[in-house]
């Protein structure tokens, strides 16, 4: 099959409010965002939405279609995420989280994780300058406090070093971002990836908070209640990475088996949860206990909060976490307590 797909950042830049523009002409928010994720395939999608979206961005199909092009992904060696909602790299991700369920944290160990790395990481500072982003600010290189800094910041170290960029959504709304965008396409940088907060929460309740993205993170309040952390939803989180011509089939195949067990886990863990482990039929028992181990071994100590949790940070490459998973699947993890899965490494 022809590797296609959208082109999100032209996107983004001649379509700055999406949400609104797709209703106005009778697209559903929440198709157009799972068409820029990858989670509805380019090539599976009707004809009539792509030619919309054309036309709202005032381009050729030609332009809005890229074809051949490779998606490059950038491994965080964070288990869940490179599993199931892969960075794109020189791609926007959101973060759809509430106040309270990690996403600060999870900023804060990628932050960590990519000065490593070699990347230069830029914060713009949100509007009000809120007292928690000082979570994330020891990690940042470059700290913006405005679009003009920021920019004039990035022209600079963008020449010679792949750049990591976070906003608020209050930049969003504004249009800023896109404007920013805009000027970083046309200058002479390595590549920006962008990374978008929420710190008010209102993202969860809207379709397309963020307008298109490569990929999208959303927290889960289930998974921060019990320490799951870090707390991101593997079955509604999602990346263009995931479209089938971008990723290794190994990859795909577990990711997909991966997701299935935990939806499946999910809806058995509301039966136990009322009526006890027996409550459920004995065929379903093998899912909900490799389901358990599934999420348990999905947890992962971070860097950034050894001294809280006394637990040395863990890198697991993805290769290591496919053949893991792969091993809990197929059930060569059954034995095994599930205490002893949590906030390892590899197994």
């Amino acid at each position: 099959m022809e590797n296609i797909r959208l082109n999100v950042p032209l996107l983004r830049r001649r379509v700055p409010n999406l949400t609104s523009a797709a209703r106005e002409v009778g697209l559903r928010p929440a198709t157009v965002s799972n068409l820029c994720t990858g989670k509805i395939p380019v090539g599976r999608s009707e004809v009539r939405t792509i030619v919309a979206l054309a036309e709202l961005a005032q381009c050729s199909l030609d332009e809005l279609i890229l074809r051949g092009e490779n998606v490059e992904m950038i491994e965080t060696k964070i288990k869940t995420l490179d599993l199931f909602a892969p960075i794109v790299k020189g791609g926007t991700v959101g973060f759809v989280a509430r106040p309270g369920m990690g996403q600060l944290v999870v900023l804060a160990e990628l932050f960590y994780r990519f000065k490593k790395e070699g990347y230069s990481t830029v914060l713009l500072m949100p509007e009000g300058n809120p007292p928690e982003i000082e979570e994330v600010t020891d990690d940042a290189e470059i700290i913006a406090e405005s679009i003009d800094i920021a920019f004039a910041k990035m022209s600079v170290v963008g020449k010679d070093k792949d750049i990591i960029f976070v906003a608020d959504r209050s930049h969003v709304l504004t249009g800023e971002i896109y404007e920013l965008q805009e000027r970083l396409h046309d200058a002479d940088i390595k590549s920006v990836t962008t990374f978008l907060l929420d710190l008010k929460g209102a993202s969860v309740d809207e379709d397309l908070p963020y307008g298109p993205l490569e990929t999208l993170w959303q927290f889960d309040m289930d998974l921060s209640a019990r320490h799951r952390y870090p707390a991101v939803n593997p079955i509604y989180s999602t990346s263009s990475v995931l479209e089938g011509a971008h990723l290794d089939q190994n990859h795909l195949t577990i990711q997909q088996k991966a997701q299935k067990l935990l939806r499946r886990y999910r809806e058995l863990r509301s039966l136990v949860n009322v009526k006890g482990i027996d409550g459920i039929p004995a065929a379903e028992k093998e899912t909900y206990h490799r389901g358990e181990r599934l999420e348990a071994y999905l947890t992962q100590p971070f860097y950034v909060a050894e001294e809280f949790t006394g637990i040395k940070g863990e890198e697991v490459n993805l290769k290591d976490t496919l053949n893991d998973v792969r091993k809990i699947l197929d059930g060569a993890v059954d034995s095994k307590e599930i205490a002893s899965l949590n906030f390892i490494g590899t197994i």
